[in-house]
């Protein structure tokens, strides 16, 4: 069972969404660095971005990829799915754009795993959206799917 994992994201868009999911306290991730954290980070470089990553990946037991609308077009998330790949970690994604983050739902983005260098790897990519009567996503049905399934999908990532 993957009980510590590394959640990669798209930060400034999703950071919210990552809460709630978090909040389920199903899975340990690493530390969410608030945004003045992170500009410290970012400001010495793309070394110490990795770094940061590398070592917060290192003792992971997966690498959970948290799926919104522009994830697969952040250049760190690719680095994360492919340095993930390249160290043997279970890897898999979780569409979270129906969790409402500020009161708004967001449209599902590309499958980030497409465009990472994963030599055709297949990683699962489980998409916990619910849709309502209305026709309109269910962002509460969405959040419980989540919680109810978060365990289950982390012991099923995909390895090189």
């Amino acid at each position: 069972m993957a009980k510590t994992v590394f959640f990669s994201f798209h930060y400034q868009r999703d950071v919210h969404r990552v809460q709630l999911v978090r909040q389920i306290n199903a899975l340990e991730g690493q530390p969410l660095l608030n945004s003045q954290t992170w500009e410290e980070v970012r400001r010495q470089g793309s070394a110490a971005i990795q770094k940061w990553i590398d070592d917060q990946m290192a003792y992971k037991k997966a690498v959970i990829v948290l799926v919104g609308k522009e994830t697969a077009e952040r250049p760190w998330v690719k680095y994360e799915i492919e340095r993930a790949w390249s160290i043997k970690k279970p890897l898999l994604g979780v569409r979270i754009h129906g969790i409402s983050s500020m009161g708004d739902v967001d449209g599902p983005g590309a499958n980030p795993f497409e465009k990472a260098d994963i030599d055709g790897g297949q990683v699962p990519l489980f998409d916990p959206t619910a849709i309502g009567l209305s026709g309109k996503i269910n962002s509460q049905a969405t959040y419980g799917n989540i919680s109810r399934n978060l365990t289950s999908w982390s012991e099923q990532g995909a390895t090189r």
